[in-house]
């Protein structure tokens, strides 16, 4: 009797294997598939022919894992379709478990089948360059919330699972924050409000899980710190005036107290498994005004609160990093912190590039004026001849100046309510 099993052409053929009752050996002779096991009986009777054929199923894999069965009798195939979704990324082109032949050698040995999606949610801050001020502050809030979940386990009192770091508009939130995980060297997931409503009922819900999931496998497989950041959070589930609530805001706030009540336990519509254990990861959210949420969704022991309001120190610090490279001494920046009060911080940025505007004009005129903007910008910048643009020198007077333009602006829109000009006979409200 001969039984043959087709084997990839890299595996030698000198190489022998000895079983009893059975012997196997490598063939090279001639045959119409060259790369084959022959299988000869040393003993002669039928009945060990027919019991030789049951010991020779093909074995999917040489990992155990793959074939140990549960106490139901399902292996781990069999659990691996009967969940959606599924997040291993251990189940892929992974040398060991499919053929070495497609395995191949540009992508590694063990190539991540989840390794593009990951890169996308995930966010790091190479593009911070430069010397930032932080905030004391707000860096002693942050680094003691996330170092307290981290450590969670070893903490005999409740840590709670968020963060809510609000206050007013433009005041730098998301940006301390980012400061903070670039200096922390932590690879956050990022979310935005936007994501937090959907045309179909339950998908926003289950992307906070999967976000959740992702920067739990970025801290067991990448061996680094994560956090998922929700920016905003109050533009999507905060209720304003007569909001009308959608089945998509009742389902994030619960996801979101879910999670901070059961935070290694997170499904994303997959059966459960007692080995699924999620790390635990801190949740940081940002907003404006969070007595717009769920008041059982910001209630202590669930989310810890920041009030953020940087002093008249923090925006002369923050400002005077911003002006640093213009050649703006500190001085400088407190007369023109001192000229804008009540201003955010935001403001003094525009500030400065509101004095790009002469600059810019000048060069879209060398360039070719702006009927043939389009087609100069298309064209010249892939062969490379637009004209050099020469940045402006900063001055205090020109930003004294673009101030002034700011503060006007911001006037007209408070004064001028062209909505009611527009609808006369409704009441005032």
């Amino acid at each position: 009797m001969a039984i043959c099993f087709r084997i990839p052409p890299s595996l030698p053929r000198d190489r022998c294997f000895s079983s009893n009752p059975f012997d196997f050996h490598f063939s090279s002779r001639s045959h119409s598939n060259p790369f084959a096991i022959c299988c000869s009986q040393s003993g002669g009777d039928e009945n060990t022919d027919s019991n030789a054929s049951n010991k020779l199923k093909s074995k999917l894999s040489q990992q155990s894992s793959w074939e140990a069965k549960d106490s139901e009798g399902k292996d781990y195939l069999f659990r691996l379709g009967a969940e959606a979704d599924n997040m291993n990324i251990a189940v892929g082109a992974k040398a060991g478990v499919i053929d070495d032949l497609f395995t191949g050698n540009f992508l590694g040995k063990d190539s991540d089948i989840v390794f593009d999606y990951r890169q996308k949610v995930t966010r790091s801050f190479e593009y911070l360059q430069g010397d930032y001020y932080i905030a004391p502050v707000f860096l002693d809030k942050v680094v003691c919330h996330i170092v307290k979940n981290y450590i969670s386990h070893l903490i005999n009192a409740k840590v709670p699972l968020i963060l809510g770091v609000w206050g007013g508009k433009g005041q730098g939130k998301t940006f301390q924050t980012e400061l903070i995980f670039r200096a922390m060297g932590i690879e956050p997931v990022v979310m935005s409000a936007g994501e937090l409503e959907s045309e179909r009922a339950g998908e926003p819900g289950r992307l906070i899980r999967d976000r959740y999931r992702t920067a739990s496998k970025v801290v067991q497989n990448q061996g680094k710190m994560s956090c998922l950041l929700i920016n905003d959070i109050d533009a999507g589930l905060g209720r304003f005036g007569n909001t009308q609530a959608t089945v998509n805001n009742q389902i994030v706030v619960g996801t979101l107290m879910n999670i901070s009540d059961n935070p290694t336990r997170v499904s994303i519509g997959q059966d459960w498994r007692e080995s699924d254990i999620t790390q635990r990861i801190p949740i940081i959210v940002t907003g404006n005004d969070l007595t717009t949420i769920y008041a059982p969704l910001i209630r202590d022991g669930r989310m810890d609160k920041f009030y953020w309001q940087p002093t008249q120190e923090d925006i002369v610090n923050i400002v005077c990093r911003m002006y640093e490279k213009d050649g703006i001494t500190k001085d400088e920046v407190i007369s023109i912190v001192e000229e804008f009060p009540n201003q955010a911080l935001d403001f003094y940025g525009a500030l400065r590039s509101r004095t790009y505007d002469r600059s810019i004009l000048e060069w879209v005129n060398e360039a070719g004026g702006s009927e043939n903007l389009g087609k100069t910008l298309l064209r010249q910048k892939k062969e490379g001849k637009l004209p050099v643009f020469t940045p402006p020198e900063q001055t205090v007077e020109a930003l004294l100046e673009s101030g002034y333009d700011l503060v006007r602006e911001q006037k007209l829109i408070l004064e001028n309510k062209l909505s009611k000009e527009y609808m006369k006979n409704m009441d005032d409200q």
